[in-house]
């Protein structure tokens, strides 16, 4: 029997293989589509010149370790020399841009990171590492860097300032976004059970306001009627929350009342967020109810989220769905942020138990995680900076009434690296790929749609090919407006959420799932039928061939059929992998080899990977 962990680093492999190889056609196509430009506009003025290629400047540090430059810029900036000064403020300036318009710059001494983590750091701590420096070079520094960085057109925010025993600063260094299209976005999705404080949690974190115990905050995240009265979320909501080039959160200024329309009218606008906002975190507020399961797993797999946040009550533990949600978040290989809430209420025996268990799931071989309780803005600042790249789960303990944590909680997603800086997940350098996540029909304008740029470029007035339709055909069309946050923008690259007003549309011919690419010389290619690796996380019984269940791929969601299986018995049990044929059963899709797939019907779920196009 096959484990998860196993079959995990496997179908990694064969994503990040096919995907290399895609990327590499890519750029071959995008060359030769530059040449055949440069060709045509030369025919006009007698002989085509030939195309240079381009060089990239590399920046003198490119190859440089980061500490060694931070320490020389240090040692400029307390040189009190004119010239050593103008240098600094340069490579502060080229280290911040490379940093996606963010920097967070640590000077003295540095924490041992375990005791750190563990909550047990002290002055007497071994491991300090970093050259030590006095408080007043701190002083002298924060007052330079303020001066350097407000130079070049920034913003310094101090997030640690320690004084006593080992002296240190930690200062975040921040330039403004030109406009709304360049604004840095971190995506995350808020799962948990039904009655855990979603909803709740993110209206305290994007009004500012407290809730009153009984669900006030939640009310202006709610978007249909049905929800305001159950007081439960049955659609994947959208939320922002805006920080400032200073590093502090955009917040509407609130008055304190119970009626419902008072609070929804209080919301600060998207527009109004991203035109002062120098990052913009977007939650994806997904469905706890297990009837809403279909709901949440689309929102998971078609918002390409950074992270997932777990809302986990205090007086309930993890359960029902809770546990549903953390198997499939494990399953897509999203890292996971653990919040634990309405730690008011819970009487201490509960949340000892609460906290027990939370930690031994997350320490489990299913998960394999390693928990750490965040309790200091140091530690947030830590975890933050290197958030996704090692086994860390940072916990969270928030009351939303008290208003307790809140503050670890807004740090820790003012630091989180950029969705769209994944270059892994997505390249700018690579034809147009646009996944339709959300379709309207909004009057005056006509066919919108909403979704992510995965790959390539997308610009107001482009000429694009959207489908496949029920035959597999792609339909030309033009980007006639564009929208990000609700904001208008000329321009979106990969990795970016984005809507697009296409010309000359119907509605009807839009549906969730759809692509948008560039037009090429030969449209691309719908798929019916396709080859892939998968792992049958659990089923009740067998399955055997014409076998259906709802297949979630990226914003693809469609029902399939097994056609063949190459497992020697012919039928499939809890634990097996297999290579399988599936078929769509309504209409082809646009899916890629190496996507990876997750396949459900009642309780049962596969994992897996597109290995072969038929």
């Amino acid at each position: 029997m096959t484990s998860l962990r196993t079959f995990q680093h496997e179908i990694d492999d064969i994503h990040n293989r096919e995907l290399n190889k895609q990327r590499l056609q890519g750029a071959a196509t995008m060359v030769k589509e530059k040449t055949t430009k440069e060709t045509q506009k030369g025919k006009g003025k007698g002989k085509a010149e030939p195309v240079a290629p381009v060089v990239i400047d590399e920046e003198p540090f490119s190859n440089v370790d980061l500490a060694e430059v931070e320490e020389k810029l240090i040692t400029q900036l307390l040189s009190k020399l004119p010239a050593d000064y103008e240098r600094a403020r340069d490579t502060l300036a080229i280290i911040i841009t490379r940093n996606f318009g963010e920097y967070v710059l640590r000077i003295g001494a540095q924490p041992p990171n375990a005791a750190l983590l563990a909550g047990t750091l002290t002055d007497d701590s071994e491991g300090w590492s970093g050259q030590e420096r006095t408080v007043e070079d701190l002083t002298f520094l924060r007052t330079k860097l303020t001066e350097a960085v407000e130079e070049i057109g920034g913003k310094v925010s101090v997030l640690v300032d320690g004084k006593m025993g080992h002296p240190r600063l930690t200062v975040l260094l921040r330039l403004p976004p030109p406009n709304v299209s360049l604004t840095p976005e971190v995506r995350c999705a808020v799962v948990g059970n039904v009655d855990s404080g979603k909803s709740t949690t993110l209206g305290v974190l994007t009004r500012g306001a407290l809730d009153d115990g009984r669900g006030r905050a939640r009310v202006a995240l709610f978007r249909h009627k049905h929800e305001i009265e159950s007081g439960r979320t049955s659609s994947v909501g959208m939320e922002i929350l805006g920080f400032g080039p200073s590093g502090a959160p955009i917040l509407p200024h609130v008055t304190p009342s119970a009626d419902p329309e008072i609070v929804r009218r209080e919301k600060l606008g998207w527009e109004d967020i991203s035109a002062q906002a120098a990052k913009i975190v977007s939650f994806i507020d997904l469905a706890g109810h297990e009837r809403y399961l279909k709901t949440t797993l689309y929102g998971l797999t078609s918002g390409a989220p950074s992270c997932v946040i777990l809302i986990v009550g205090a007086n309930a533990g993890l359960i029902g769905m809770s546990k549903e949600h953390l198997s499939i978040a494990l399953a897509l290989s999203v890292p996971i942020v653990v919040c634990i809430t309405k730690i008011d209420m819970t009487p201490a025996n509960v949340m000892k138990d609460t906290i027990d268990q939370v930690v031994k799931i997350l320490k489990s071989p299913g998960c394999r995680k390693q928990p750490v309780f965040v309790k200091s803005t140091e530690a947030a600042v830590e975890i933050a900076t290197s958030f996704g790249k090692n086994k860390v789960c940072p916990i969270f303990q928030v009351s939303n009434v008290t208003g307790e944590g809140l503050d670890h909680v807004r740090t820790f997603l003012n630091l989180l690296p950029s969705s769209e800086g994944d270059k892994e997940k997505f390249a700018a350098d690579q034809p147009l790929e646009f996944s339709v996540t959300e379709v309207w029909s909004v009057p005056y304008v006509g066919t919108v749609v909403n979704g992510i740029v995965n790959n390539g470029r997308a610009k107001v007035g482009d000429a694009v090919l959207f489908g496949p339709d029920s035959n597999g055909n792609f339909t030309p069309t033009v980007i006639k407006d564009m929208q990000r946050k609700r904001s208008p923008v000329t321009s979106a690259e990969a990795g970016q959420c984005v809507s697009f007003a296409l010309k000359r549309v119907l509605r009807d011919t839009v549906r969730k799932g759809m692509v948008i690419v560039s037009k090429s010389e030969g449209p691309p290619r719908a798929i019916r039928q396709f080859e892939g690796q998968v792992l049958i996380l659990y089923h009740n019984t067998t399955l055997q061939k014409n076998y259906q269940a709802m297949l979630h791929c990226g914003a693809v969601r469609q029902t399939v059929r097994i056609v063949s299986m190459d497992h020697p018995e012919g039928i499939l049990r809890t634990g097996d992998r297999a290579t399988v044929t599936f078929e769509f059963i309504s209409h082809p899709e646009f899916v890629k080899e190496g996507m990876k797939l997750l396949f459900r019907e009642g309780k049962t779920k596969g994992l897996g990977v597109i290995t072969k196009l038929l």
